[in-house]
């Protein structure tokens, strides 16, 4: 007699809140083919790959770079959002978020000082590192980075940030400004989009827009282009009209076959146009959910050969 159920990754009794964590598949080209970084923890005596605990609050994008960092002393530049894991730990269930990664400086050497928690950090070959990682759920993960794509590049969709009401903005609906919440937002925005490495932004014209976007352009000498097709016009008395959506997912397109690595600010509105138009494009299934509350972003992976690599959504407070 076989159970209907699958295999328990929850902890007898109910649910528990799991603990969160998060680390990368850390890889780069070598002699023989991909490799990808393990460590040692002498404590355990095992292998698996960089990962750790995020702290109370902490956004999982910034806590898997500052995990990974810490544990290889490699800062890693993150690609496509791989599956997450999810097991018990002494009885008690977690989850582990999972990216790809590559080295944001691609030809330094490992030079990490062995310490209590780790004592060896090494490149190691995919198919040696299947062989020698100690965790099922380790070997899942890299099963799940060698199914896909490893070279990839982000083009991000941002809702802009936190803007007043307009109902109390008397002015031209153009340059109604970020508020108290939304600008810092804006000044934590870099470290969140910091882990996708560099890339350039484009953002709708209107102050609430250009204002998120503001610290993150400065902070990495990031020229910012505003786009007309990707700004929600006024009409004749400053009051919000309506935009063009041909012209908007043409926009879109366009920056999508550029092939470079993007952030993009513009509206509500426009959004669910914008990833219909990505989605479509990239001959992937379309979700009922494309639109993003103010402050949150789309990831959408694309490999550097074509296609979809994956997608991800994220809110700038995690």
């Amino acid at each position: 007699m076989t159970s209907a159920f699958p295999p328990r990754d929850t902890a007898v009794g109910g649910y528990l809140e799991p603990i969160r964590a998060g680390g990368t598949v850390l890889w780069r080209t070598g002699a023989e083919g991909p490799e990808v970084v393990l460590i040692r923890r002498p404590d355990r005596g095992d292998w698996t790959l960089p990962k750790g605990k995020l702290k109370n609050g902490e956004h999982p994008i910034t806590g898997a770079v500052r995990e990974v960092r810490e544990e290889t002393g490699l800062r890693p530049v993150l690609g496509r959002r791989l599956p997450p894991q999810h097991y018990l730990k002494d009885g008690w269930p977690k989850q582990v978020e999972w990216w790809a990664a590559t080295p944001a400086e691609p030809g330094r050497a490992i030079d990490y000082e062995p310490n209590d928690e780790v004592d060896e950090v090494e490149w190691v070959p995919v198919e040696a590192a299947l062989s020698r990682l100690t965790y099922a759920h380790d070997v899942k993960v890299l099963d799940n980075f060698r199914a896909g794509p490893a070279d990839t590049f982000p083009v991000i969709l941002l809702r802009h940030l936190s803007a007043g009401e307009k109902r109390s903005w008397d002015g031209n609906d153009l340059l109604r400004p970020l508020d108290e919440t939304g600008r810092a937002d804006a000044l934590a925005l870099p470290q969140v989009l910091a882990a996708y490495g560099p890339a350039r932004v484009v953002s709708s014209a209107a102050a609430r827009c250009t204002e998120s976007l503001l610290p993150y352009s400065v902070e990495f000498d990031a020229p910012m282009r505003t786009e007309r097709a990707l700004t929600v016009p006024v009409n004749g008395r400053g009051e919000a009209g309506d935009f063009h959506v041909e012209a908007a997912r043409e926009a879109f397109a366009a920056i999508l076959a550029e092939g470079r690595p993007t952030v993009v600010c513009t509206h509500g509105e426009i959004i669910p146009h914008l990833m219909r138009e990505a989605l479509t494009q990239l001959g992937a299934p379309v979700s009922q959910q494309l639109g993003l509350r103010k402050g949150a972003f789309w990831a959408v992976h694309l490999a550097r050969g074509g296609g979809l690599a994956g997608v991800e959504r994220h809110a700038v407070r995690g």
